[in-house]
C-alpha cells in the first residue's frame, strides 16, 4: 500500500497496511477520535467539523431545494412515504417532490430519523472526501447522512450489501454489531432475503456494543449486522458506503464479452420447455463449451478487456472536484506562461501512447482525447498532479505545452487555482490517476 492515502487516513487509525491485510472485507474496526487525531492534523474534538454538521443539515433541508430521492424519513425501521414531507415549490417551481421543511421538522420532532441520501452530490466537503476515498480504496463511494432524534432508533438490525465507514459527526450513538448470517453479500442479496436469520442473530450477544462520540469511526464490512440508537441528544453521522468490486464482478465482466458470439445470441428453439433439465441440457453444454473456448482464446487480452470495463465503473463512480464554469472558460482565454495549472482533483486518467498513429491518447472516465505525439512530453508534467507554471512545462517544440494545456483546460482535465469550487483546500482529496 502506498504511504499517502489521506482520505483513508481520516477513517482508520493506526497502520493502514495492517488494516488492508487483516480488516478490509473481514472484520469490524472501531477507530476512536483520539487515535485518529494522532495520525492526522485535526484535534479529536474537531476531527470532522470541516466535513459536516447539524447546521449543514438545516442548510440542505431549508435552502437547497432538495427533491426525492435525496431524503428518506424512517422510524423504528418503517420508511415514511415521501408524500408526507414533499410538495410543490411554489410559483415557477411547481415540481411536486420538493422537500417541505415544515413537514420534515414535524416528523423529526416526533422521533423520526432523517436520512440525507447522496450527500457526496450535494455538500462539497463531503464530495471531496468521497472522491478521495474512491482513489484511495479503488472502489466507488457514496455518502448518506443519518440524523436521529435523542433516544431514537431509525432502523432495526440489518446488513448492507456494501462496506461502510460510519463517521460520527454530532451527539452520540450506541451501536450493536453482530457477525454475518450471509457473508459477503452481493448487491442482489439484501438482508430481507435472510430476515429470519437476521432477527435470530440480532437477539444474540453482539460482537461490538459501543457508543460512538464525535470524531469516532466504525468500519463494517458488508454483511455485518448492525443497529444504532441515539443517546440523550440529537445524533448525526455520515455513512460512507463503499460499493466494492468483487471477483464475481470480474467474472461478470469477462462473461460480457460472450455477447459478441452470434451463436450464443441465437434464440432457443420455439416451444422449448426451460423447466425440463433434459431439454435444456444441450444448450447448457453449448454455452459451457463456447465459454471455455472464449476464455482459452482471449489470452492476455482477458485482463485488458476486464480492466477497461471495470475501470469505467470505478472512474465514473465519483465526480471529480467541482469547477466554476465561467472562471474555467476565462482561464482558457487568459492562458499564458505565468498561468499555474494542475490536474483536477479526483479525475482519473490513463495515458496511452500510439506510436503507429503518431498520437498519444488520454483515456478519461467518459471519453478519450487524441493528441499529437508531441503532446507526450508536456502531458507528463501537466498531469503529474502538483501545480505547475505553464512556462516551466517541458516541450518538444515551442508552443506545444500551451496547445496541450489549452485543450486540457477546455476538457476540464486541468484547472487553475481560481477555477475550482473549493480552491486548493482538499481535505481527503487526491491527484490519483
Amino acid at each position: 500500500m502506498t504511504t499517502d492515502r489521506p482520505a483513508l487516513r481520516r477513517c482508520v487509525a493506526g497502520d493502514l497496511d495492517a488494516f488492508a491485510a487483516d480488516a478490509w472485507g473481514r472484520q469490524a474496526v472501531l477507530s476512536r477520535a483520539d487515535d485518529l487525531a494522532k495520525d492526522g492534523p485535526d484535534s479529536a474534538a474537531a476531527a470532522f467539523s470541516d466535513l459536516f454538521s447539524l447546521d449543514a443539515v438545516d442548510e440542505l433541508l431549508a435552502h437547497r431545494g432538495l427533491r426525492t430521492p435525496f431524503l428518506r424519513v424512517a422510524k423504528q425501521g418503517q420508511v415514511v412515504d415521501s408524500r408526507h414531507f414533499t410538495g410543490e415549490g411554489g410559483v415557477g417551481a411547481e415540481v411536486a417532490d420538493q422537500l417541505r421543511d415544515d413537514r420534515v421538522a414535524a416528523l423529526f420532532a416526533d422521533g423520526h430519523t432523517v436520512v440525507l441520501q447522496g450527500v457526496h452530490r450535494t455538500w462539497e466537503p463531503v464530495t471531496r472526501l468521497a472522491t478521495g476515498l474512491n482513489a484511495d480504496l479503488g472502489h466507488p463511494v457514496q455518502v448518506n447522512a443519518y440524523v436521529t432524534p435523542a433516544s431514537s432508533t431509525g432502523f432495526s438490525a440489518h446488513y448492507d450489501v456494501h462496506d461502510v465507514f460510519v463517521l460520527q459527526i454530532a451527539g452520540t450513538k450506541r451501536w450493536h454489531v453482530h457477525a454475518p448470517v450471509h457473508p459477503d453479500p452481493l448487491r442482489d442479496q439484501p438482508w430481507n432475503d435472510h430476515a429470519a436469520a437476521v432477527r435470530e442473530r440480532a437477539a444474540q450477544e453482539p460482537l461490538l456494543d459501543e457508543v460512538l462520540h464525535p470524531g469516532d469511526v466504525l468500519y463494517l464490512p458488508r454483511g455485518y449486522l448492525h443497529s444504532a440508537t441515539a443517546q440523550g441528544e440529537v445524533s448525526a453521522h455520515l455513512t460512507v458506503g463503499i460499493h466494492v468490486l468483487t471477483r464475481h464482478a470480474v467474472l461478470e465482466t469477462l462473461l460480457a464479452g460472450l455477447a459478441d458470439d452470434p451463436e450464443l445470441r441465437a434464440s432457443l428453439p420455439l416451444g422449448v420447455d426451460v423447466s425440463d433439465p433434459a431439454a435444456l441440457a444441450p444448450h447448457v453444454e453449448l454455452v459451457a463449451r463456447r465459454a471455455a473456448e472464449y476464455f482459452a482464446d482471449q489470452g492476455a487480452d482477458r485482463s485488458d478487456r476486464a480492466a477497461r470495463r471495470l475501470r469505467r465503473r470505478v472512474w465514473s463512480g465519483n465526480r471529480p472536484e467541482s469547477l466554476l464554469p465561467l472562471r474555467q472558460a476565462a482561464a482558457v482565454h487568459a492562458l499564458d506562461a505565468d498561468t499555474v495549472l494542475r490536474l483536477r482533483h479526483g479525475l482519473r486518467y490513463r495515458i496511452v501512447p500510439d506510436e503507429a498513429a503518431g498520437q498519444v491518447r488520454v483515456e478519461l472516465p467518459d471519453r478519450t482525447l487524441e493528441l499529437p505525439g508531441a503532446a507526450a512530453e508536456p502531458l507528463g508534467t501537466l498531469l503529474a498532479g502538483p501545480p505547475v507554471r505553464l512556462g516551466d512545462v517541458a516541450e518538444t517544440e515551442p508552443g506545444d505545452a500551451a496547445v496541450v494545456a489549452r485543450r486540457l483546460l477546455r476538457e476540464g482535465v486541468l484547472v487553475t487555482p481560481d477555477s475550482v469550487g473549493g480552491g486548493d483546500r482538499v481535505p481527503g482529496g487526491t491527484t490519483d490517476r
